[in-house]
């Protein structure tokens, strides 16, 4: 349970990481380290930061970047047409990249467990409708591009 409990951790520090790393123009090295030395693990501003499985958090944040020209354009695919990927909000976006980047180049994270994970990342930032678009959009991903863990699923369970 505590290495589940680190993926977790780490998924929610590539997020924020993501997100520093739009708004600031930081490169991946300089979020690497600034995260590992300051973030993961402590308490900031009176926000708890759980602790993360540093290679794992380290995988994410670099495999994001460095496959993002694979990345946006299936996430583009699986968004209602007329709201591109770069319409969408940044904390969003950077969900939606991480969530897809672990279905896209990570077969090791079963389909399922990645979405739900990132669904409870969304979960974290929003209350509305917002972790519902998270599952609806890596939902068509995973269907996309691991079609085997969906075949031969009843209609039931489906959806």
């Amino acid at each position: 349970m505590a290495k589940a409990n680190e993926r977790s951790g780490a998924r929610l520090s590539v997020v924020q990481a993501l997100y520093e790393m739009e708004i600031s123009d930081k490169g991946v090295i300089e979020a690497l380290a600034e995260f590992e030395a300051h973030w993961i693990g402590r308490e900031v501003e009176g926000i708890d930061h759980p602790p993360a499985e540093v290679a794992f958090f380290r995988d994410l944040l670099r495999g994001v970047v460095e496959e993002q020209r694979a990345i946006d354009p299936q996430l583009d695919k699986a968004l209602v047409q007329g709201w591109p990927l770069k319409r969408i909000e940044a904390v969003l976006r950077a969900i939606l990249r991480a969530g897809a980047y672990e279905l896209m180049f990570r077969p090791d994270v079963p389909a399922r467990v990645a979405i739900s994970e990132y669904v409870d990342v969304a979960r974290s930032f929003y209350g509305g409708d917002e972790p519902g678009l998270i599952n609806g959009v890596l939902d068509k991903v995973a269907r996309g591009v691991r079609p085997a863990e969906f075949d031969g699923l009843p209609a039931s369970i489906r959806g």
